[in-house]
């Protein structure tokens, strides 16, 4: 008898879009009731709290600090998860087993351990002050807590070993054979990677970045661990405005802001790239 995985994957497809679903209601739901103080909230609907975050530039410029940061810290994770992943996926060797396994293991860490690592590796008296003081590279330790470069590196050794997983499942689909006749066919290997590789995986890696950046859009942990309160980033200020100000009202907009420039951002970059696509195939 086949089985139905439609059906055996039914019951927990619905229970994960009722837990989203209801989430995603309560806090759009409470984003149109004004703060009253307290963590008090009116009765009436109103947009005021989407008025409020529109007119004040400290949540615009954090909104901007927020698209800045996600987007450096996916493109530089790109740059260093897919030709990871591609080696690993080409290699014939059990070695290439052997390294995607350790990605594997290394994602199951948790995020907490991952940037308590990095401040300890980070810090006055870390292992990368040490080398810089030794090979004189500086005279005094620097700090990466408190500062931009910390979470970008934070939001990047969060997702590296997500990204080279999504990235070898997307190399793996383009046959070794296309490669091994166009470099028959004469053409080098950047231009088997320009021509060949890259077109074949560019909707993988379109999607892979945009899953990448809408981690790094709500990523908390790296940034207020590793930000120490000076980089505020979207969740962070949601963090502060519902336990330290008791807003809830202006803290459900803000997520329904984040939720929002991350949709629009996605859908604008599918549209883009399908037009790109479109002229490749013209």
């Amino acid at each position: 008898m086949k089985l139905r995985w439609d059906l055996v994957l039914l019951p927990a497809m619905l229970i994960s879009l009722a837990l989203l679903g209801t989430s995603q209601f309560i806090f759009l739901t409470g984003s149109l009731h004004r703060d009253l103080g307290m963590g008090r909230l009116a009765h009436t609907l109103s947009l005021d709290n989407y008025t409020q975050l529109a007119s004040d530039s400290y949540y615009l410029a954090t909104l901007r600090l927020s698209i800045v940061v996600s987007a450096i810290a996916t493109a530089l994770t790109l740059l260093l998860a897919f030709p990871v992943a591609y080696i690993i996926a080409r290699m014939r060797s059990r070695w290439g087993m052997a390294l995607l396994a350790a990605v594997v293991v290394s994602s199951f860490v948790s995020i907490v351990v991952k940037v308590l690592g990095l401040i300890l590796i980070f810090s006055a008296n870390g292992p990368f002050n040490k080398l810089l003081l030794a090979m004189g590279v500086i005279d005094a330790p620097v700090s990466l807590i408190g500062t931009l470069t910390g979470v970008v590196l934070g939001l990047m050794h969060y997702s590296l070993g997500f990204a080279v997983l999504l990235f070898y499942s997307v190399v793996i689909t383009v046959p070794r054979s296309l490669e091994e006749a166009a470099q028959g066919m004469g053409a080098s290997r950047a231009g088997v990677f320009r021509q060949v590789i890259l077109p074949m995986c560019l909707p993988g890696l379109v999607g892979g970045a945009l899953v990448i950046f809408n981690v790094s859009m709500g990523g908390f942990t790296s940034t207020a661990l590793i930000g120490a309160g000076k980089v505020l980033t979207i969740p962070v200020v949601i963090e502060r405005t519902m336990l330290l100000e008791n807003n809830y009202g202006t803290a459900a907009a803000l997520a329904a802001l984040l939720l929002i420039t991350v949709l629009v951002i996605n859908l604008a970059s599918v549209a883009v790239v399908s037009r790109i696509r479109r002229g490749l195939i013209l």
